[in-house]
């Protein structure tokens, strides 16, 4: 059965949530089984190490952009058509944004999508925290937050009404980008085997690389013959977040990528955890932790829908087409996990290790 034939039996609400859905069960298996989480990642870095999450991490982000741009140059898919690229980008708001969502990520001890894929293993602590990043980010998309949010992004945004694309804006060939993915490919191999990382895990990092890439070739085929409009996007966790939350909550919600795409890392990370024997009842330690916790969550639903994306969505889904303010709130996502980890858990261990006074 063909894409328009699809269509026509489904209907174009139901094809694009099921093609969500598709991308989301590929993205929960393989991030669950690589143990992928930018946050994992920071840490290692800001303590001096290139560790084992530093290699799935670096594999994850290099594989995207090996296949996205592959995707590219066969024809598969366009990334101007992206909605990340067709509309203005927020400098502003991915600087703030990107600080917000790093200092959050850590002290929630997750990024929001290694906290879904956690909450399916049934760890009521990131099944709590993601609660609290879908309402923070639908807070700031249509609730009480977003004139501040509005405000913060309008601050400095790029100009053309449109995003820049690094590639483009440097003059380099579309080559340029899948010769950049292989390199860090190799640089992440590398840093895989000095760390001892078996092939299952690495060819799971590559996965959740393979399940971007994924979301933006399902959408844009669909926009090329859907009737009505079709955003062209991929894996993120922070508009899909909100929208799946008011999905439920609301009478009148429609189905969309978006939509199909949140249950069904949910049900990937379940379905691979179960098969692995990793489901387990999990909570908070105490009240400390449950603070902590809930302060990161909101932090980095607010980042979120500030930067334009979260760690996946700008990070990861957005770098792979070389979005200019994606790239940005990459950076600034590191800078503010470096510091908060250099700050608050490391100067904590120093602190307690640190004679008392007498």
């Amino acid at each position: 059965m063909d894409l328009s034939s699809l269509l026509d039996f489904l209907g174009e609400p139901l094809t694009a949530a099921l093609f969500g859905a598709a991308t989301g069960v590929t993205f929960g298996v393989a991030a669950h089984r690589a143990a992928f989480c930018l946050r994992a990642a920071t840490v290692e870095f800001a303590r001096g190490q290139l560790g084992p999450r530093m290699a799935v991490w670096l594999l994850t982000f290099s594989t995207a952009l090996v296949w996205v741009q592959a995707a590219e140059l066969l024809g598969l898919f366009r990334s101007e058509d992206a909605r990340m690229m067709a509309i203005a980008g927020s400098w502003s708001g991915a600087i703030i944004g990107g600080l917000m969502f790093g200092v959050g990520m850590v002290l929630a001890r997750g990024c929001s999508g290694r906290l879904l894929v956690l909450a399916a293993t049934g760890n009521l602590r990131a099944l709590v925290a993601g609660l609290i990043f879908a309402v923070v980010a639908q807070m700031s998309l249509h609730g009480a937050l977003s004139p501040l949010r509005d405000t913060i992004v309008q601050l400095w945004v790029t100009s053309g009404g449109r995003n820049i694309d690094l590639m483009d804006q440097a003059g380099m060939p579309k080559a340029a980008g899948l010769a950049l993915g292989l390199a860090l490919s190799v640089l992440a191999l590398i840093i895989a085997r000095r760390n001892q990382i078996g092939a299952r895990k690495l060819i799971f990092g590559a996965g959740v690389g393979f399940a971007v890439a994924l979301g933006w070739v399902l959408t844009y085929t669909l926009s090329r013959q859907a009737f009505d409009p079709v955003t062209v996007t991929s894996a993120t966790f922070s508009g899909p977040s909100a929208s799946t939350l008011m999905f439920f909550l609301s009478s009148d919600s429609t189905l969309d990528f978006d939509v199909g795409l949140v249950p069904g890392v949910f049900a990937g990370a379940f379905i691979s955890a179960a098969l692995a024997g990793q489901l387990k009842f999990e909570g908070f330690d105490g009240a400390a932790p449950m603070r902590r916790s809930f302060i990161g969550a909101a932090l980095m639903g607010f980042g979120a829908m500030l930067a334009g994306g979260c760690a996946i969505g700008a990070g990861v889904s957005g770098g792979s087409i070389f979005a200019a303010t994606a790239w940005l709130a990459l950076v600034c996502m590191w800078i503010g996990a470096t510091l908060t980890d250099f700050v608050i858990d490391q100067g904590h261990h120093k602190d307690k290790a640190a004679p008392q006074p007498l």
